[in-house]
């Protein structure tokens, strides 16, 4: 006799019939004086649906089969099909015939589902007390997003997953008393010829605090004051942004 396997999960009656659906994606195509032709494609998931299971409610019959010998009863086996369904994780789904001696196997399937609708059927007139369940399963196909990796030839091989660069939040300097731009670009950036991006980049800052300390300008960050918050550039290394004065770009060191 067949022996049905969810998970780990004996179940005691192997249903009578069991219909196992494979869904066709491929596609026709009429295509201008040519016709109809078809569009080949990857099969698509398997159904399986089971009209009928068995559960016995409180009978051990003669013809069910418990692992280990210990007899579970439908609310067992109805507490598990609950946990799968609801746990949105696959399940492993088996289907054994062992041989007439029990040595070995005639037919084996096996292959991951998830378990997508069942129906409570109970029936005291024809059934008694067991609980019959209507199951439908889907294939499951694991999926995952790959980083190709190009070679010398063309071909693409698997490489190593993608990592994002995030960037960094700004980051800010108070003036102290006898800061200079060149010091703090020094300190700060790694680099003295840093500071004229420094300047470009808090000139508004800079030059508002020179005109409240009655300054007509700060003659390009040479008169600083103390508390006055300066924002840092950028930068992805610790090296500062270098300012081209000749065209008023910032290039990288």
């Amino acid at each position: 006799m067949y022996e049905m396997y969810i998970e780990k999960v004996l179940f005691p009656v192997t249903p009578g019939k069991l219909s196992v659906k494979i869904s066709n994606k491929n596609k026709t195509l009429t295509l201008i004086n040519e016709g109809e032709v078809n569009l080949v494609k990857t099969p698509g998931l398997t159904d399986i649906t089971i009209d009928e299971l068995v559960l016995p409610a409180f009978q051990k019959y003669p013809f069910a089969r418990y692992k280990n010998n210990k007899f579970q009863s439908a609310q067992y086996y109805l507490e598990k099909l609950e946990t799968w369904k609801k746990k949105k994780k696959p399940v492993q789904f088996k289907l054994l015939r062992p041989t007439p001696g029990g040595v070995g196997l005639l037919w084996d399937t096996s292959f991951d589902v998830t378990v997508e609708d069942y129906e409570i059927i109970e029936d005291a007139e024809n059934q008694g007390l067991d609980v019959k369940v209507k199951l439908v399963m889907k294939q499951y196909r694991n999926w995952g997003v790959k980083k190709l990796k190009k070679k010398k030839n063309g071909k693409y091989t698997k490489g190593k997953p993608v990592k994002r660069k995030t960037k960094e939040k700004a980051k800010f300097y108070t003036v102290k008393e006898k800061d200079t731009l060149l010091k703090i670009a020094r300190k700060e950036l790694g680099s003295g010829a840093d500071r004229e991006a420094l300047y470009a980049l808090n000139k508004k800052v800079i030059e508002k605090a020179a005109k409240e300390h009655g300054r007509k300008s700060s003659s390009k960050g040479k008169f600083l004051y103390k508390g006055t918050k300066l924002k840092l550039p950028r930068t992805e290394t610790g090296i500062g942004l270098r300012l081209d004065t000749g065209t008023g770009t910032g290039k990288r060191l």
